[in-house]
């Protein structure tokens, strides 16, 4: 998203270094571990300030992960096929006035997903949005710190995922073969349900 003075950022891959532990979710399937936290600390891809020069590199379908990215992605004429917001950023709750616009999405899905944890219900979601046609919106009750690297694994080659990096801003992520093994070997060192992540998102088990 784009940086402080451009219009605000959402939250990076693991936003929740500096909370306590939530308990995780009774449907959550993977957890961050402690020790994984530095592996998300680095932009995925180029990051870009401005949404209009952003705009021109899109490939399709385009995934939005946060707040602000969905907001200045949409403001310049580029409305996600599939966003995810949960109306925090930073860490702190977004006023109504600095949301997205979501009412002209075609399908909207709630969710329940804890910080620095995905759940079934998330993954599932995730996995409809990118294979329906027309557009989506996960509203998610919670976080989602996470969802960059299953979007990445469940969106087709040539897609694109947007995410926010705090105070830098809106990182793209081309989906290829290197981006989406990338974060299939990061969901592989969380904590977790591997083989139910994997069925989730409808691709095949790891080796």
């Amino acid at each position: 998203m784009p940086a402080d003075g451009d219009g605000g950022t959402d939250d990076s891959l693991d936003s929740s270094d500096e909370r306590d532990n939530p308990e995780p979710a009774a449907d959550a399937i993977l957890t961050l571990p402690d020790e994984l936290r530095a592996a998300f600390k680095d932009p995925m891809g180029p990051v870009y300030t401005d949404p209009d020069q952003l705009r021109g590199e899109l490939g399709t379908p385009v995934v939005a992960v946060g707040d602000v990215v969905t907001r200045h992605l949409t403001d310049a004429g580029a409305r996600p096929d599939l966003a995810v917001v949960d109306w925090v950023t930073e860490r702190e709750t977004l006023p109504a006035a600095e949301r997205p616009e979501i009412e002209g999405y075609d399908i909207r899905v709630d969710v329940t997903n804890p910080a620095a944890v995905l759940t079934g219900d998330l993954l599932t979601a995730l996995r409809e949005g990118v294979e329906r046609d027309g557009t989506t919106v996960i509203v998610v009750d919670g976080e989602e710190d996470l969802v960059t690297l299953p979007a990445l694994v469940a969106a087709p080659t040539g897609a694109s995922v947007v995410y926010g990096q705090p105070g830098e801003g809106m990182v793209h992520v081309p989906v290829d073969d290197a981006s989406s093994e990338r974060a299939r070997d990061l969901l592989a060192q969380m904590d977790g349900e591997h083989d139910q992540v994997w069925s989730a998102l409808g691709v095949e088990p790891s080796d």
